[in-house]
């Protein structure tokens, strides 16, 4: 039985399945192959709790956690409405093939609808092929404003901390 919730953050069982599913995802070769560090795992339940703009949500399997993402409310100012970035989106390996990732971004797009957001936003690897295919199954393209100018990129910029 698959179960796709919204995660309360105060919940302790939905804040350890949120960090064990995100550690997963980071350790992943698609999360840059690092673990979070202690200061992350410490800290990342009360830093979203903080944060008024952040949606989560967890999928189960037979009640194990499976997959999970991590939200945030943005804005767009073209079209003057909000939107929904999807930073985080990760399904354990051992779940994997059972359609939870459309589901998850089924629910999230049931949360963008009720926001009244504009759009949704995520980023992926080039590399990852099958998150793609799953994301343009779903409706998902590439960015642009004008053809001419081709598509947008992402970029970073890291901070000392």
């Amino acid at each position: 039985m698959h179960t796709i919730i919204n995660a309360d953050l105060h919940n302790p069982q939905h804040a350890n399945d949120l960090v064990m599913l995100l550690n997963a995802y980071a350790s992943d070769r698609m999360g840059g192959s690092d673990p979070l560090s202690a200061f992350a795992i410490a800290n990342l339940i009360p830093e979203l709790q903080k944060r008024s703009n952040v949606y989560a949500v967890l999928a189960y399997v037979d009640g194990q956690a499976a997959g999970f993402s991590i939200c945030f409310e943005g804005f767009s100012t073209f079209a003057c409405k909000p939107l929904l970035n999807i930073h985080d989106l990760g399904v354990l390996d051992e779940f994997r093939g059972l359609g939870l990732s459309k589901l998850i971004l089924n629910h999230i797009e049931q949360i963008a609808l009720e926001r009244g957001c504009c759009k949704m936003t995520l980023e992926v690897l080039e590399g990852n092929h099958l998150a793609k295919g799953i994301y343009q199954t779903l409706g998902f393209a590439g960015y642009e404003l004008d053809p001419a100018m081709g598509g947008a990129i992402m970029m970073q910029k890291k901070l000392a901390s």
